[in-house]
């Protein structure tokens, strides 16, 4: 069944090139009204910002978009735009925090700055847009949320920490959302891209790019914020393969509190990692529980 999105609106923030032009050029062409959000970059060779060149990509293509120029660091630009939007069309299904940059160094070498900057633009940002649209979805009993994160965050990749903290940061962010928006009827997943954007350029070789197209990963995108999308999922996507991360708990191993437990986690660490009837928790409580269940079995 086509998945669509007739009478719904959605914002995607970083939509002037790569993936947020993907997502927002795919959401509109399954029928949502988008708003084109992306920090007033002009688009190379054209005297138009690059979100302008999207709004008119997709009014070509017979849908419906506004540009917005609001950074997303900017609390206040942030709220008139979700103010707008609701004038303009009365509700905010969608948003998609797709807004980001990259200030890449090793930790050694790096000025804080560029990592309270990066943490700002990946994190506040998709903080501050969420913030402004939840109480318009809670209010409407509906939304859909994907937070960017990154194999960076999950997984790490040298010489960017400042990414890395922000995209993990992301998933706790969700993680907690998930759980607080479910009565609203609010989901809130994860997108975990490979691609070749703005972001990018330089740092791959050029067949490498060329299957790593943006496109690519949207597909994703679609079903994250679909009806039937799922919620609390972190959804890995590039070159057209989509897989699933998981953050899970292992069964673990009561050590009890004597004079040789640090010793004894350091003998039985490799049984402490046993990865055999490990868990998806389904909130945070679940690793006091297994904690303090293994301490009342061993009395």
């Amino acid at each position: 069944m086509s998945i669509r999105f007739d009478g719904q609106v959605a914002i995607v923030t970083g939509a002037g090139g790569g993936l947020g032009r993907q997502h927002a050029l795919a959401l509109a062409a399954r029928g949502a009204k988008v708003v084109v959000n992306d920090f007033g970059r002009v688009a190379e060779g054209q005297t138009m910002t690059a979100a302008e060149a999207v709004v008119r990509e997709i009014e070509a293509a017979g849908g419906t978009a506004v540009v917005n120029a609001a950074s997303v660091t900017d609390e206040a630009g942030v709220a008139a735009m979700v103010a707008e939007t609701m004038a303009r069309w009365g509700r905010i299904d969608i948003l998609v925090n797709n807004a980001g940059i990259l200030r890449d160094k090793t930790f050694a070498k790096m000025d804080l700055a560029d990592f309270r900057l990066v943490l700002d633009v990946h994190l506040m940002g998709a903080v501050n847009c969420t913030h402004a649209v939840w109480p318009v979805m809670r209010a409407q009993k509906y939304g859909r949320i994907v937070m960017t994160t990154s194999s960076t965050g999950l997984y790490g990749n040298f010489g960017q920490t400042n990414y890395g903290a922000a995209k993990m940061a992301l998933v706790g962010f969700m993680q907690t959302l998930a759980l607080e928006g479910a009565k609203d009827g609010i989901r809130v997943n994860c997108l975990a891209p490979t691609a070749a954007t703005r972001m990018t350029e330089g740092l791959m070789p050029a067949a490498v790019l060329e299957k790593l197209a943006p496109e690519a990963v949207t597909p994703g995108l679609i079903h994250l914020v679909s009806a039937d999308a799922p919620t609390r999922a972190i959804l890995c996507a590039g070159a057209g393969t989509f897989e699933r991360a998981y953050i899970t708990l292992t069964q673990g191993v009561h050590i009890g509190t004597g004079a040789d437990a640090a010793e004894q986690v350091a003998a039985r660490f490799a049984e402490i990692s046993e990865r055999e009837g490990e868990i998806v928790p389904d909130n945070g409580s679940a690793q006091g529980s297994n904690e303090v269940g293994k301490a009342m079995r061993a009395l």
